[in-house]
């Protein structure tokens, strides 16, 4: 079955993820930017997952049996990097063959319009309607690459130049800052010790290897999955660990002495950061699963707040028509004023690095600073494998007798936009939803104590693993 999710279509390879099911999708692609008119020119790019460029030239066969012009990557590099080639060269569209975060597995298609952003959900479900109704073309990869019908595309240096110029690269690379930074057998690999050879910043990469079974590890950006970095991180060494997943579009960092800093904190830096520090203004962009920092910071500086499901592309929308500083996921996927309406993890990155130049402070320092103005937010997420049976049950128990209190905590709002999530009297709030990319169950809970957190949160899973 194919079906697009939050970010694309993903599924297990060798059972849905198939070169004929690939083909399929790059026909029914094709028919989709022929109704838009396009000239289409396209980009393909791919990540370091099983049998990536496999699949990579696979859909190329299609599009080059169909007429299209295109370009492919000459090397696994991350999905920030196609959305800049599609904006910086024009092209009509682009498809990244990744499935990101996913579990080893798992491979994908991500569709990149004109303007760089994720297809919006109107254009993926179009994308699936057309599924199977013309006759696939397909030539091989080799004898498009003979007749001259692809060629490959190089935009590591350019994309790497461009984020030289969007932060302020010179003060940065005189700070004698040293970064660990965690790739997670990713796209990311070696890139930000490539940014920063030459320069005073002293970059060491972890896990930079091309390893299709991402070591037995999903790469994400998760505290589960970074056990490694944070023992490495609490020995001091380094001034802070950039984590960057399988695409490198979603950003996750550690600080001295091991905290793991979440998305919704980074995403609030940053905030700050651009703001206070580089003196620029715009709305701001979360999902409804990311945290109420960000609100209260949005609210602080007197900037328009908007509120989304999950899943970038709706971020996406919203930088497309309006006037956007920064929008981010609670899954560290964060997208800026300027650039392109797309996430970008080593960007997230380099502008944390930038953030701690200019406050001439260390991370931890600065994480004091707004705890003590802002006060302390605690957040988790847990994923429970939920049999598909109970879906519809639980969130029908939970529409037609949802919580009053949850712990002796009066339930005050529920928003159910994007699953189900109960706003608490003294601020918390729990969240039930089901991934858009993986048969789960996503618990959220955000407070202001570990203690209460784990008590929510706790609450939140007895009570989904007791329906029966």
């Amino acid at each position: 079955m194919i079906k697009f999710g939050t970010d694309g279509w993903r599924a297990v390879i060798a059972e849905d993820f198939t070169f004929e099911n690939v083909k399929k999708v790059a026909q029914s692609y094709v028919k989709f930017m022929k109704k838009k008119n396009k000239q289409s020119r396209i980009i393909v790019g791919y990540d370091t997952r099983f049998l990536s460029l496999r699949f990579a030239q696979t859909f190329t066969g299609v599009l080059c049996a169909n007429g299209f012009k295109v370009r492919i990557f000459n090397q696994p590099l991350p999905t920030p990097c196609l959305c800049f080639g599609i904006k910086k060269y024009r092209f009509d569209g682009g498809i990244m063959i990744t499935a990101s975060h996913n579990p080893p597995e798992f491979n994908g298609i991500k569709i990149k319009t004109s303007q760089a952003a994720p297809a919006s959900p109107k254009d993926t479900r179009e994308v699936e309607r057309l599924l199977g109704k013309e006759r696939i073309k397909y030539i091989p990869y080799e004898e498009a690459e003979r007749k001259e019908l692809v060629k490959d595309i190089r935009l590591k240096k350019p994309y790497l130049s461009f984020l030289k110029s969007y932060i302020k690269f010179s003060s940065i690379s005189k700070s004698k800052y040293r970064v660990l930074h965690d790739a997670m057998y990713g796209t990311g690999d070696s890139l930000l010790e490539e940014f920063f050879r030459n320069t005073s910043v002293r970059v060491t990469s972890f896990r930079k290897e091309k390893n299709p079974s991402f070591g037995g590890i999903n790469p994400e950006p998760i505290p589960e999955n970074i056990l490694d970095t944070i023992k490495i991180m609490q020995n001091g060494k380094y001034d802070i660990c950039l984590i960057t997943d399988g695409d490198a579009d979603r950003i996750g960092a550690v600080t001295p002495g091991g905290r793991f800093l979440n998305p919704g904190w980074i995403l609030s830096l940053l905030l700050i950061h651009l703001v206070k520090n580089r003196g620029e203004r715009g709305a701001v962009v979360k999902t409804i699963s990311n945290s109420s920092l960000i609100e209260k910071i949005a609210r602080d500086y007197g900037l328009n707040l908007y509120e989304t499901p999950v899943g970038f592309k709706h971020i996406a929308e919203i930088m497309q028509k309006e006037d956007v500083l920064i929008g981010g996921e609670e899954s560290g996927g964060i997208g800026f004023k300027g650039y392109i309406p797309e996430r970008d993890g080593l960007l997230s990155g380099l502008l944390l690095l930038e953030l701690m130049v200019y406050e001439d402070k260390s991370i931890n320092e600065i994480i004091k600073e707004v705890e003590k103005k802002y006060g302390k937010f605690f957040y988790h997420r847990i994923d429970l494998y939920y049999p598909q049976n109970l879906k519809l049950k639980l969130f029908k128990k939970l529409s037609q007798n949802p919580f009053k209190k949850i712990l002796g905590i009066k339930v005050v709002d529920i928003k159910d936009f994007d699953g189900i999530k109960f706003i608490l009297q003294d601020g918390s709030w729990l969240l039930f939803r089901f991934s858009g990319t993986e048969p789960k169950l996503r618990i959220y809970c955000e407070t202001d104590s570990q203690r209460k957190l784990s008590k929510i949160l706790g609450f939140g899973k007895e009570f989904a693993l007791g329906l029966k």
